[in-house]
């Protein structure tokens, strides 16, 4: 499996590929395939909608001011998603009543938005705080540090107030934060894809796969929906295949292998057949799925329509 070592304060690490077992990179690939599937089966309507552009945006410029490694970004994005969705999940179904309110907003889900809106940029911030902490090799997020970030966002914050903050998304989550983001997913099949074909350029496909992955993310309302009109061959799908799609929007095995297969076309174009080839017989995906993925991503990386890829 890929080691991180961390070198300097800043924003990129150094990895390490080929230094793991066979054995091991079974064991861990089954693992966050197992773990995929388990987060698939238990989407709620909501989720995705706390991923898009903007805020995900946000969290990357926070990460970068702060020189945090990228990993903490992605990380934080999928802790953020989950405490929003449990929060809002666990506020809506309480049982106690709301109370009566003179004049706009007069229902019990705007109050619930209009407080949540009041607190939302600390919240953001925690999350990226509470990622800073999850590994050894990232940097920390201090209290005094985040006073200051925060000052000069415009945001006057107490230490007080970083702590409540923190401590609501981790009670949130039942203390749960070992959250699958794709950048390990990323990691993980580059790995296994090196282990069964030693010739493939892993540092070089590893650093276009950032690049990508940022893309990806920053983009990710058009791509998937794209890949929506792609799938159901329609030009307007409609709610029920739209609530269906969910399945595919979060994904993070798909959005992985689609990923590696752009930065592998981007690298030697020639090559990237074999590569979707190896990526499905990893990970159990279609190459037709595959293909259509890094179709409707190359297409809005170069903002063309022609066909790059062809199956």
């Amino acid at each position: 499996m890929a080691k991180r070592f961390l070198c300097s304060p800043g924003p990129t690490h150094r990895l390490q590929f080929g230094s793991a077992s066979l054995d091991l990179l079974s064991e861990t690939l089954i693992s966050l395939n197992h773990r995929n599937k388990d987060e698939l089966d238990h989407l709620e309507p909501c989720s995705g909608n706390f991923k898009h552009t903007a805020l995900i945006e946000c969290i990357f410029q926070m990460t970068q001011e702060l020189r945090l490694d990228p990993l903490v970004g992605y990380c934080a994005i999928e802790i953020l998603e989950r405490f929003m969705v449990k929060h809002l999940k666990d506020t809506f179904t309480a049982n106690t009543p709301c109370g009566a309110v003179p004049g706009p907003p007069s229902t019990c889900q705007d109050l619930v938005f209009e407080k949540l809106k009041v607190k939302f940029t600390l919240t953001v911030f925690s999350c990226v705080q509470i990622a800073s902490k999850l590994w050894l090799h990232t940097d920390i997020v201090d209290n005094k540090q985040a006073v200051q970030f925060l000052h000069s966002m415009g945001h006057t914050v107490s230490k007080k107030a970083l702590i409540e903050s923190e401590l609501q998304i981790l009670k949130g989550l039942d203390f749960k934060l070992d959250v699958p983001n794709p950048l390990t997913y990323v990691e993980i099949l580059l790995e296994v894809l090196g282990h069964n074909e030693p010739s493939t350029p892993m540092e070089q496909l590893y650093g276009l796969c950032g690049h990508v992955l940022r893309f990806v993310s920053l983009q990710r309302t058009a791509i998937y929906e794209s890949l929506l009109k792609v799938t159901t061959q329609c030009f307007s799908p409609s709610p029920e295949q739209r609530e269906k799609f969910l399945t595919v929007t979060e994904d993070c095995m798909l959005l992985g292998v689609g990923v590696i297969t752009v930065a592998a076309v981007i690298w030697n174009s020639n090559q990237w057949e074999q590569v979707v080839e190896d990526l499905s017989l990893i990970t159990g995906i279609s190459q037709r799925s595959i293909w259509d993925f890094s179709q409707v991503t190359l297409e809005q990386l170069t903002k063309t329509s022609s066909p790059v890829l062809s199956p």
